[in-house]
């Protein structure tokens, strides 16, 4: 049987257009051609291949499931499927691609006056134009409802104060979205604004010591009296529900991009036992090595299944945030996983950056709290399941 045979053991490739084959294989040979030569060399350095934006935007990476405004306008499987591949480069490469679209693009289109979708959306579906979100705070992970940045009404424009930790592409972006509270009326409201690439008071910082996605840049942003026109606050929608629905489209993306990271460490490590010989057979004859592949196998089936499913939900209509979870939850878990499996096969050479399990073992540390903790999702389904809300008090 044939390495792609066994990955696919269960032809999910019959289960999807010759369009997105044609868009998935596109990427996928941009990652092997492009990406994994020099994925590690930035791993090692913290940097990013900002090189590569180009090629990026050429295959209509950036808000690919969006309409207009010079956006690809596929599937929800076929944004999926190219996820999937810039994962199994490196989450990197993936994060900012997610941000990019589904946090960035996603909220202007949706949310956008059609003065601000005009200005924004063809020039980041270019790659000319680089985006950030900005909700998580230092003090305010999980809860993003207890956010302490503020926005105040000041004749045509609002000032705003705060501080945003752990923002993905923060460093190289062109406008950061930005969820602050703002008093209208003596009631508090979230909403949403553009903060633009050097406005006074507007500073982003790398943050230094990742040992996780290190091939991508992580800024802590600081806002200190930071002016901003009121035609850049988003009209289209006000409180957590804006944000939120941000991170359910990214967490969409994510519960299907995992499993490329998943096949990178099984596949690395199935070609790594059929070479490596020990006691004068391959390590992949050895009975506790078969284990560890079948058991890698079988979760990578069933979690791209599951993606499969919740993506073709997603292009018949809206799945449920409970939906969303269970499979950000199951698919990141399984991934790490099979990472950490697939570093023991590989023995004493696992620890290094030439292996690609260390590197993605790591990288999914992040994926595994961010865009809604495992905890986080764990609770989602808990309430589902049982109705009860355990969230708070």
């Amino acid at each position: 049987m044939s390495r792609a045979a066994i990955t696919d053991l269960y032809r999910i490739d019959d289960m999807l257009s010759a369009e997105e084959r044609a868009i998935r294989d596109t990427v996928a040979r941009f990652i092997d051609k492009e990406y994994l030569p020099i994925v590690g060399k930035h791993f090692r350095n913290h940097t990013f291949p900002r090189e590569l934006i180009p090629q990026l935007a050429d295959m209509g990476v950036f808000g690919a499931t969006l309409t207009g405004y010079g956006c690809a306008g596929l599937s929800n499987v076929a944004y999926g499927l190219i996820l999937q591949e810039l994962e199994r480069g490196d989450s990197g490469l993936r994060s900012f691609a997610s941000v990019q679209s589904s946090l960035c693009m996603f909220p202007i289109w949706s949310f956008g006056s059609e003065e601000q979708k005009q200005r924004w959306l063809p020039g980041m579906a270019q790659g000319k134009l680089i985006g950030c979100f900005g909700l998580t705070e230092p003090d305010y992970g999980s809860d993003p409802g207890g956010m302490l940045t503020r926005a105040r009404k000041d004749g045509d424009s609002y000032v705003i104060n705060g501080s945003k930790m752990w923002i993905t592409n923060g460093t190289i972006a062109d406008v950061a979205i930005i969820w602050a509270k703002v008093d209208d009326g003596g009631s508090e409201s979230i909403r949403g604004f553009l903060v633009e690439k050097g406005m006074p008071g507007f500073v982003a910082k790398e943050i230094e010591g990742k040992f996780s996605l290190r091939a991508s840049y992580t800024a802590e942003l600081s806002l200190q009296d930071v002016r901003v026109p009121a035609s850049n606050m988003m009209p289209g929608v006000q409180g957590l529900r804006g944000p939120l629905s941000c991170l359910n489209k990214a967490r969409m993306g994510i519960a299907f991009a995992v499993m490329g990271a998943a096949v990178a460490c099984f596949e690395g490590a199935r070609e790594y036992s059929l070479e490596r010989k020990t006691f004068n057979k391959p390590i992949a004859g050895f009975q506790l090595t078969q284990e560890k592949l079948a058991d890698m196998l079988q979760e990578i089936v069933k979690g791209q299944l599951l993606a499969l499913r919740l993506a073709r939900m997603a292009d018949e209509g809206k799945p449920t945030p409970e939906q969303v979870s269970l499979c950000k939850r199951n698919n990141v878990k399984v991934a790490l996983d099979i990472a950490r499996v697939a570093r023991s096969i590989y023995g004493a050479n696992g620890i290094t950056d030439e292996y690609p399990p260390v590197r993605h073992m790591l990288n999914l540390e992040s994926v595994y709290t961010y865009e809604g903790t495992h905890e986080v999702h764990t609770l989602i389904l808990g309430k589902a399941i049982t109705g009860i809300n355990a969230f708070g008090n």
